[in-house]
């Protein structure tokens, strides 16, 4: 007898090989820890392999593992378009969603995808800016919902999670060590202030060394170790990590991002995509 793959099980073993573990994969699910592990564990299972090297800290794909991420992916898109084209909907339209460029990754493609999955006829258009000008064009209704990354909640708004700033450099990099110490960032970007006055209390020097309006220029420097840079908690970039400092670099303080929706926009779409980035983001 054939045995029929769970699409369910396929589903949380690709959301857990994308997000690198369980805890942000069962946010992005809407499922608790233990259910997405049951499925994991089903899977493993069924195949009589295993999917996940369990060893390290973080999950890594065995070699049957990486051969059945790409299978899985296959099946979920033919069975995501088949609903997609052949189920009808009473929803569709365009959403407009402001994220600031920091912090998309990891969370808005997992909510974005789920979206498109129950909403196929609705189409979002995703702005990334800079937190000032993203209140801006809300403020202005241009925009449905933005996230933002601030000190403060304004009124109408929604605190996700509170995260601390803090230091990044190159991998194995030595730069922080230096004195003036060199930073990167870029021009609208509204942690430099907080960053400059935290060195200023501790007494430590410092000179702007990488100013840029690209965030890819900004990140290149500093996993060249040319600079160090400040981002929130859980949002660093690729080529980057956490600087180890041990005391010799002041604490930064916490970031909110918070959550505006229109009140303009009072449909099913909108209430999802808020309620998926709310999982998303407290997931993290």
């Amino acid at each position: 007898m054939p045995r029929n793959l769970d699409l369910t099980a396929l589903r949380a073993f690709v959301a857990v090989a994308d997000a690198g573990g369980v805890t942000k994969a069962s946010g992005y699910l809407n499922l608790t820890q233990s259910a997405v592990s049951m499925q994991i564990k089903r899977l493993e299972e069924m195949l009589d392999v295993g999917l996940f090297d369990r060893s390290t800290r973080r999950l890594v794909l065995t070699g049957p593992g990486e051969q059945m991420l790409g299978y899985a992916r296959r099946m979920l898109e033919l069975n995501d378009e088949v609903l997609q084209r052949l189920t009808a909907s009473d929803y569709e339209g365009v959403l407009t969603l402001g994220v600031p460029h920091d912090i998309v990754y990891p969370a808005i493609p997992q909510v974005l995808h789920r979206l498109a999955v129950d909403f196929p006829r609705v189409k979002v258009q995703l702005i990334s800016s800079y937190t000032e000008r993203l209140k801006r064009m809300f403020a202005r209704g241009e925009l449905d919902a933005i996230l933002t990354t601030e000190a403060d909640c304004d009124a109408g708004g929604e605190t996700l999670i509170t995260r601390s700033l803090v230091w990044v450099g190159a991998e194995g990099g030595q730069m922080w060590k230096q004195r003036p110490l060199r930073l990167a960032f870029e021009h609208a970007c509204i942690f430099r202030s907080s960053v400059q006055a935290a060195l200023d209390r501790a007494g430590i020097p410092w000179e702007m060394a990488v100013e840029s309006d690209s965030t890819r220029t900004v990140e290149a420097s500093i996993s060249a170790d040319l600079a160090v840079h400040a981002c929130i908690e859980g949002t660093e970039p690729p080529y980057v990590e956490r600087v180890s400092h041990g005391g010799a670099l002041p604490m930064l303080p916490q970031i909110r991002i918070n959550l505006y929706r229109s009140e303009l926009n009072q449909g099913r779409p909108l209430d999802a995509l808020c309620e998926l980035t709310r999982a998303s983001f407290r997931s993290l």
